[in-house]
């Protein structure tokens, strides 16, 4: 099948308010979990903030957005959402004011679609990380931002919880954790009048302060107990590569331990949150510390020019619309020069999308996707998204997302390109 044959979601149809008797049923829907988590809000000058205001919030779990309903109280709101969050679903989430993006993409046409729910009154809730954290701390933050408060003159909140990732962690999100507890932070970052007098530099400063968060180490400071049998189970999908034999795709995790199936060595998953070596040397007791670390080993892969997974075989399923559609097996490379990826489909058609490493500061990825078909990278154009699911063991959707982000600040700094605490 052709790409020219495949519908496409209308990225440009006005935004809407929520339907009058869904406002009701949207209730409904959040008020279980407030009571069953009892999140603890401070306020900092929103007791009283009516839209029309953007609100930014940290990314963690699917509660992140119960919460903001909650906090946002008669505010009528309009979301920013994943493309795949509309599949099978595209007038329901249309008529609670969602509005479909596609990751990671440069688009002019959302801009104009956050202007128009402004203009209607309403608060635009974007989540800047645009994706889950991988491990509980701050994911990198489009530079575009500050300049998007600054162009649309309204005042900008955050909202910024604490606790979501231990709940339910990307890596494992088949259940969770059911602790009480988290904590989140309303706040009024800017008045109008303060977007007026800063500089885009000042408030993008300002935005990458707030967004500063480790739920690990939250953890360990409240002394939040996790005594779920399986809390280390999936995180393998993030810690990757062992610091003891330094062996990259042979790490596991059952119950509460993580193990390197190459040198054997062993880590228990406290109650805590912490880690610790169940023989010889606890090499990092903080997770977000190891995730970190392998960050530094790619960052010194890229500056010797050796990075690459090599050729991978795939198989790959497009998204342009309302379903998935197969388009066949390939190969897929990501190295110092980007992403290709190429598919033949069972009517022989060739698919092929290329994103060299300055159109992309950071990639989505996705553990046991889609009905744990497996990990994926997930590439987007302006009309279409790929679901890339590689096979083998020896590569990681992981070290993938941090290739991205650390071969585009590697572009920036090759190019004499200012590089900012925090952004891309």
């Amino acid at each position: 099948m052709k790409d020219s044959d495949f519908k496409r979601f209308d990225m440009k149809e006005p935004p809407r308010n929520i339907k009058w008797y869904l406002k009701p049923i949207a209730k409904l829907l959040v008020m279980p979990a407030i009571k069953k988590y009892k999140p603890k809000v401070t306020y900092v000058n929103t007791e009283n903030l009516k839209g029309p205001f953007i609100l930014l919030c940290n990314h963690n779990a699917f509660l992140d957005f119960k919460i903001a309903n909650y906090l946002l109280k008669d505010n009528r709101s309009n979301y920013i959402v994943a493309i795949d969050g509309f599949l099978k679903r595209e007038n329901l989430l249309r008529n609670v004011g969602c509005i479909c993006k596609r990751k990671f993409t440069n688009d002019i046409t959302l801009v104009r679609q956050i202007k128009k729910v402004l203009d209607m009154g309403n608060v635009m809730v974007i989540y800047p990380e645009a994706r889950y954290s991988l491990c509980g701390t701050t994911a990198v933050l489009p530079e575009s931002i500050g300049k998007l408060c600054k162009l649309n003159k309204v005042p900008v909140a955050t909202l910024i919880c604490h606790g979501h990732h231990i709940n339910s962690p990307f890596w494992d999100t088949s259940h969770e954790r059911g602790i009480k507890g988290e904590e989140c932070t309303y706040k009024l970052l800017f008045t109008k009048e303060e977007l007026e007098s800063l500089t885009v530099d000042e408030i993008n400063s300002r935005i990458v302060d707030e967004f500063q968060y480790d739920d690990f180490k939250w953890q360990k400071d409240n002394k939040i107990v996790v005594d779920d049998k399986n809390r280390a189970v999936g995180l393998h999908k993030v810690l990757y590569q062992c610091p003891h034999c330094m062996k990259e795709y042979r790490m596991t995790s059952m119950n509460n331990i993580i193990k390197c199936e190459e040198c054997s060595k062993e880590w228990e998953m406290t109650i805590y949150g912490e880690l610790k070596a169940l023989s010889g040397e606890t090499e990092f007791s903080h997770i977000p510390d190891w995730y970190e670390w392998e960050r530094s080993n790619v960052r010194k892969e890229i500056e010797n020019g050796t990075y690459s997974t090599g050729t991978l075989n795939v198989q790959v399923d497009s998204l342009p619309k309302d379903r998935y559609y197969d388009i066949g097996k390939g190969t897929f490379i990501h190295d110092m020069n980007g992403f290709r990826v190429k598919t033949i489909d069972k009517d022989g058609d060739t698919h092929e999308m290329v994103k060299d490493v300055p159109s992309m500061y950071s990639v989505h990825i996705e553990y046991q996707y889609l009905f744990k078909k497996g990990d994926a990278i997930d590439l987007n154009t302006l009309t279409d998204t790929w679901y890339i699911y590689p096979e083998g063991r020896d590569f990681s959707v992981t070290k993938i997302a941090l290739a991205t982000e650390e071969l585009y600040y590697d572009y920036l700094k090759k190019n004499n390109k200012p590089i900012k605490k925090g952004l891309a």
